[in-house]
């Protein structure tokens, strides 16, 4: 047995549910899950039906982007993947998905506005898009510059990805992340309805005002903060 089986077992088991979750159509999407005492992550083969999955199928890669084991290529979103485990500390699992209403805000190149308690449940702000990439960088490295469209636009905006854990990337898809590969997908739903909601909010008042903020941090702070009482 692969001494990595852990993480393409956990790997397997993340992606097979955005299916279940209707967050992916085809192929279209991926989860990678890390071992950081190992410097690597397993993550789903490039354009394999999830109903021909397996654990073993798994592609091990480090945080370089480097294959490490595997007989299949691994997904074309890996150097994205590479980039955000390498700078971002904390995180050990990350999803890319085009779900719908997710993928329809970033096309629009628009940040999802914090509408209602839905999404103040989960985070604080609005869930930023990340603006398109100049030319030449598409024309690069493609894969390897989201990663870093997505880290530079954090930095710009002061957000802590511990804390936002979901973007968009602009005329592209959704990524989320998270402390594990559970939680990324996790997130990734949640990312997917809040999306649903605030488009649906924008089509019955489009002057709908953001949520207040004494509303935005009573229903944070009651899942998140110190005296936390949300759950058991």
């Amino acid at each position: 047995m692969s001494k990595y089986h852990h993480i393409k077992q956990t790997a397997y088991e993340a992606n097979m549910q955005l299916p279940k979750l209707g967050l992916v159509l085809f192929t279209f999407g991926n989860v990678s899950a890390a071992d950081r005492e190992k410097g690597v992550f397993a993550i789903k083969p490039s354009g394999v039906p999830y109903k021909d999955l397996t654990p073993e199928k798994m592609v091990i890669v480090d945080f370089d982007g480097n294959i490490i084991e595997g007989e299949l290529r691994p997904s074309s979103d890996t150097l994205t993947h590479a980039v955000l485990y390498k700078h971002w500390d904390g995180i050990n699992g990350i999803v890319h998905t085009h779900s719908t209403y997710a993928t329809s805000w970033a096309q629009s190149q628009r940040c999802i506005p914090i509408f209602g308690t839905t999404h103040a449940d989960h985070l604080t702000t609005d869930i930023p898009c990340a603006p398109p990439m100049n030319d030449e960088l598409i024309e690069g490295n493609y894969e390897y510059q989201t990663g870093f469209q997505i880290l530079n636009h954090f930095a710009e905006l002061g957000l802590d990805h511990k804390e936002v854990e979901m973007v968009l990337v602009g005329n592209h898809a959704p990524f989320t992340w998270g402390k594990t590969a559970d939680k990324a997908v996790y997130n990734s739903a949640v990312l997917e309805s809040v999306a649903q909601m605030a488009y649906l909010t924008e089509q019955i008042n489009a002057q709908a005002p953001r949520l207040k903020d004494t509303l935005i941090n009573k229903h944070y702070q009651r899942k998140h903060g110190p005296d936390s009482y949300y759950g058991q």
